[in-house]
């Protein structure tokens, strides 16, 4: 009699079998991006993409409104907001409040283990923004943002595969512990191989693959940065993990980013900030 299949092994083969619905980037987010690419973007073009989903600008208008971002008076059209924030600005909004429609559920327990993912994906980029900013890295702040936002897509993968094969196997029974396993086993390769599937740049697919890798590109700033931004994070508890006990100026990746111990402890009460924009 054959042995029972494990989590990640069922995980695996219901991959390999092609059958998963993979998470899609959103078009819109990709045409603000392009837009935003060339010489001179166009304003009146963002504000069309943005404000033909209603949904879309709906949270543009929610997250530019929120404490992390918000002036004076409230701002009441996308117009307004991009005003208010820049381009460069807009386009991270447009992607988290794109990105955010990916981490819901149906099944309550996945669906609560994606909101503190969620949390954690906002957390890593907003921080390694920050840290991108901290001292002359010479690192691009948009790939710093997206770089930290993307960076644990995997686990993101892995929870939207088992809800499917939970929808075809109604007496399946998946413990945290267990899912938490299948995530933490498999998330870096497959979160490598989404990101190349959305057609993204290859140093977002270096820092899925490798942000844990005990063995790195040491003048990889950008997986440094990401990197960093995770382990701040871990120790905060914002996400799934809460590690109190790390010493971050002590960590591999603060010293080759020759950060002190006021530039984290700076970092910390940003990263602290965020859990608005991960309402």
């Amino acid at each position: 009699m054959a042995a029972p299949l494990s989590l990640i092994d069922v995980v695996n083969r219901f991959i390999e079998s092609d059958a998963v619905t993979l998470p899609v980037f959103n078009s819109a987010a990709a045409s603000i991006q392009q837009e935003i690419a060339k010489v001179e973007p166009s304003i009146q073009v963002i504000e069309k993409i943005i404000t033909s989903d209603q949904a879309l600008s709906t949270q543009v208008l929610k997250i530019a409104n929120s404490s992390f971002y918000r002036g004076l008076a409230e701002v009441g059209t996308v117009r307004a907001a991009i005003m208010r924030l820049g381009i460069k600005e807009i386009e991270k909004v447009v992607v988290l409040a794109a990105s955010r429609q990916h981490f819901k559920s149906s099944d309550t327990s996945i669906n609560l283990v994606m909101k503190k993912l969620w949390q954690h994906a906002v957390g890593c980029a907003y921080g390694t923004v920050w840290l991108s900013r901290r001292y002359t890295y010479g690192v691009d702040q948009s790939q710093a943002f997206f770089g930290g936002l993307f960076h644990d897509v995997g686990k993101l993968l892995i929870l939207v595969i088992i809800e499917q094969i939970k929808r075809r196997n109604r007496n399946l029974r998946i413990t945290d512990a267990l899912l938490q396993e299948a995530m933490d086993r498999l998330h870096t390769k497959e979160g490598a191989k989404l990101l190349r599937q959305w057609n993204m740049p290859d140093y977002f697919c270096v820092i899925a693959s490798d942000h844990h890798n005990p063995e790195l590109d040491e003048k990889n700033i950008l997986l440094l940065l990401a990197r960093m931004a995770n382990l701040v994070c871990h120790k905060l508890g914002i996400g799934l993990v809460r590690d109190p006990s790390l010493i971050l100026p002590a960590t591999m990746e603060a010293g080759l980013l020759n950060l002190t111990e006021i530039d984290l402890a700076e970092l910390e009460i940003v990263l602290e900030d965020t859990a608005v924009l991960a309402n």
